[in-house]
C-alpha cells in the first residue's frame, strides 16, 4: 500500500498504525504547499484532487481518503494487529471516537489553531467551543488506558491529534490531567515514538526547504 502524507500531520496516525502492526507501506511524502510528491515530484493533486493527506492507494490500487476511512480499512486489513474492534458493539464505538476526534478535536479546535491565516477571533472562538470536548475527553480518560479496551487506530489518530499541542499554546495539557498521561504513556509506545521521531526530521528539513524557497 502506498500512504501520501505530510511530516506531522494527521496522516501520521495511519504511520503508527502500521508499525504498530509491524506491516510494510511505501511512505510517500507530499510538500502541503506545492502540492508535489517528493520522490518522483509527480502531481499529488493527480492521486487526490482535494489535496489533502491521508491518502491511502491500496494493493488493488483503490484510492482512499480521509482519516477515518483510512484508518479503519488499515484496521480491517491487518487483522492479526488487534488494532481494530473485536465485536459489533465495540465497532460502533471505534467509529465513534474516530468521528469525534475527527471533527470535535482535528478540524473545530486544531485546524484553525494551527491555520497561520485565521483571524485572533476565530482562534479564540475555535478554543471557546473546544474546551468543552477536552473536559469531555479528560473525563472519559479517567482510570482508562486507551480510548477501547485495546489500543486501536483511535489511539493511532488521537495521539497524533494531541501532539500538536506543542504548537498550540493556547491549549495547556496540565488543564487536563488525564489527557496529559494518556498523551505522555502513549507517546512512549514504541509505534508512537518511531513514527514522530521520524517524521519530526522530515518536518525540519520541510520547513527548510520553505525558509530557503522564499
Amino acid at each position: 500500500m502506498d500512504l501520501y502524507f505530510s511530516p506531522l500531520a494527521c496522516s501520521m496516525a495511519t504511520r503508527i498504525a502500521f508499525y504498530e502492526a509491524g506491516a510494510n507501506a511505501d511512505f510517500l511524502e507530499v510538500d502541503p504547499k506545492s502540492k508535489r510528491v517528493r520522490h518522483d515530484d509527480s502531481d499529488f493533486l493527480a492521486v487526490n484532487p482535494l489535496g489533502l493527506v491521508p491518502t491511502l492507494r491500496t494493493d488493488d490500487g483503490v484510492v482512499l481518503t480521509e482519516n477515518a476511512a483510512i484508518l479503519q480499512y488499515v484496521a480491517d486489513h491487518l487483522p492479526d494487529a488487534g488494532i481494530s474492534a473485536r465485536n459489533a458493539a465495540e465497532r460502533s464505538r471505534l467509529q465513534q471516537w474516530l468521528c469525534f476526534i475527527g471533527t470535535e478535536l482535528h478540524k473545530a479546535l486544531f485546524v484553525p489553531l494551527l491555520d497561520k491565516k485565521a483571524s485572533s477571533e476565530v482562534k479564540a472562538y475555535a478554543v471557546e467551543k473546544g474546551l468543552s470536548r477536552l473536559d469531555y475527553l479528560n473525563s472519559y480518560l479517567e482510570g482508562r488506558d486507551t480510548l477501547l479496551d485495546h489500543f486501536s487506530v483511535a489511539d493511532a489518530y488521537l495521539v497524533t491529534v494531541i501532539n500538536w499541542t506543542m504548537a498550540t499554546p493556547p491549549i495547556d495539557l496540565a488543564t487536563w490531567p488525564n489527557i496529559k498521561a494518556y498523551y505522555e504513556r502513549h507517546r512512549a509506545r514504541p509505534s508512537v515514538t518511531k513514527a514522530i521521531n521520524e517524521e519530526f526530521v522530515l518536518y525540519k528539513a520541510e520547513q527548510a526547504r520553505h525558509k530557503a524557497a522564499a
